[in-house]
């Protein structure tokens, strides 16, 4: 197992190439989305800003092949302001269960 993980180790360092910058450089930075409720003790808590969903705001169902997917849009707060994404309805109701207690408007079928 060493002599595989030794052999992949030296493939990515061929690949990997050092960085330098200096002040003033202009960099582009990928960034993963993450929400979510993180805990931190209430004097750290202050320094973050935490994206939760906020409500429901509409309803679809997404046609497959084979298969017909709900999906909810969801408002979330967030520094940018108002911020929408489509999410799986059943993957979300087993996040954030609250959610779904109050009414929700429902569209149309989607196409």
């Amino acid at each position: 197992m060493q002599v595989s993980r030794d052999r992949q180790k030296s493939y990515a360092d061929l690949k990997r190439k050092p960085m330098e910058f200096q002040v003033g450089d202009k960099v582009m930075l990928k960034i993963s989305p993450w929400k979510g409720v993180l805990e931190l003790p209430e004097e750290l808590s202050r320094l973050y800003f935490v994206e939760e969903p906020i409500e429901i705001m509409d309803r679809e169902v997404k046609r497959l092949k084979q298969s017909r997917i709900p999906i909810i849009k969801v408002r979330w707060n967030s520094r940018r302001g108002p911020e929408f994404t489509w999410e799986r309805e059943d993957q979300f109701r087993k996040k954030y269960p609250h959610l779904f207690t109050k009414t929700t408007p429902s569209s149309s079928a989607a196409s």
